[in-house]
């Protein structure tokens, strides 16, 4: 396997040319089909995973990759304990909505757990990375700009605010479960985002805390983790411990879970 510094520089190349295909369909117009799970899918999908895939089989043509698209199709390969992670527009729905908040999200596993990840929102120039399992940064990082690295700002989540936590909600997915779960905490403000982007949120100290009920896949949490955990924060779920990855028994679906700041459990 490559030097994992020089394969997090590899894989942010990767993500801003799948961002910039993105960005073009985005821009051009697109049609919207529907897959057997009816979640929505379009052109930019497939061929954002067509760039991340084919770069990944160059990169580290020994490391099996699960990769959404693919996925839906029946297409997942034998895994064993190191293997990437990649939903190559996450956020779909957002994307049709034309609100900016989609990602393109690639992650390394290792022993059930990321432990490098690549989260870029194209439309919003953010690119966040964690090259290991305790450091993030975040890049300003249009589709067409030379990365310049040295610039990356180190990522640390925050203390919890006196004036009560931000917690962040989806845009899709609310429910009255989530409603419940927040009445723990002294809530200042429910903020909501598309995406992987709310992991980043909370690595980037503007949110506190992500609770999440309803499902979600592998793939559609795995890099944001990894940010998540280089910034110091943490992904659990209901018994407390670590949400982790290679769940084939359970089709890669995740169980509840909910992303942490620096916030007091």
């Amino acid at each position: 396997m490559p030097n994992s510094l020089h394969l997090c520089h590899q894989l942010i190349d990767v993500a801003q040319e799948a961002g910039r295909i993105i960005m073009e369909h985005y821009h051009a117009g697109f049609d919207v089909s529907v897959k057997d799970d009816k979640s929505p899918v379009t052109l930019a999908d497939t061929d954002a995973e067509a760039i991340i895939l084919a770069a990944l089989k160059k990169i580290a043509p020994e490391i099996p990759v699960i990769s959404e698209e693919a996925a839906s199709q029946g297409v997942i390969p034998d895994i064993g304990k190191t293997f990437f992670l990649v939903d190559p527009l996450d956020g779909t729905k957002e994307f049709i909505r034309h609100n900016d908040e989609f990602t393109v999200n690639i992650a390394l596993i290792e022993d059930g757990l990321p432990t490098m990840g690549i989260v870029y929102a194209p439309a919003l120039a953010r690119m966040f990375f964690a090259p290991t399992p305790t450091e993030a940064f975040e890049l300003e990082l249009p589709c067409n700009a030379r990365p310049q690295l040295d610039r990356a700002q180190k990522l640390q989540v925050r203390p919890p605010p006196p004036q009560g936590l931000t917690a962040a909600v989806s845009r899709s997915h609310i429910d009255a479960e989530t409603d419940r779960f927040l009445e723990k905490f002294k809530i200042a403000e429910r903020r909501p985002a598309g995406s992987s982007l709310k992991f980043c949120l909370i690595a980037a100290a503007q949110i506190d805390l992500y609770p999440r009920t309803g499902p979600t896949m592998e793939w559609d949490t795995a890099a944001g983790q990894a940010i998540l955990q280089g910034a110091g924060g943490s992904v659990t779920i209901d018994d407390g411990t670590m949400l982790h990855y290679g769940k084939g028994e359970t089709g890669y679906k995740n169980p509840p879970f909910t992303a942490w700041g620096n916030v007091p459990k």
